[in-house]
């Protein structure tokens, strides 16, 4: 049973409203996210972005796989299928169907290669997903 793919349009290879909203954002939060973004744009060739609900969304094409977002305290640095992917290092948290999040405080050490690894997988998984339709 294939289950419809999220698709956002106008994704784009780089939004300056993306590089906009992270110069809005100065600061430690906004250098985290920025970083953590960085990681997705780099993930492959077909990477797209645009802004969705506010905050920058990292695509496969037109198919959604990451995005950051920044908060008073805090930033999230989201997967759109985060439900199923793996992640040894529990860091992921949220209940719903599908999104995970990953929280990062500034005065709090993050686990960078779990991290890393865990927006690697969330590119594969959505490039098979795409692939295998």
């Amino acid at each position: 049973m294939k289950t419809e793919m999220l698709r956002f349009n106008g994704a784009v290879e780089r939004d300056p409203a993306i590089d906009a909203w992270f110069h809005e954002r100065p600061g430690e939060l906004g250098s985290i996210a920025r970083q953590w973004f960085e990681v997705m744009r780099k993930c492959g060739d077909e990477v797209r972005e645009l802004l969705h609900d506010g905050c920058p969304v990292a695509c496969l094409g037109d198919v959604p796989f990451g995005y950051v977002n920044v908060f008073t305290s805090h930033v999230n640095v989201g997967f759109f299928q985060g439900a199923t992917l793996k992640d040894p290092a529990r860091l992921l948290q949220g209940t719903g169907k599908y999104m995970r999040h990953v929280k990062l405080r500034p005065d709090t050490a993050t686990n960078a290669a779990a991290l890393r690894a865990l927006i690697e997988a969330a590119w594969s998984d959505m490039r098979a997903r795409v692939e295998n339709g």
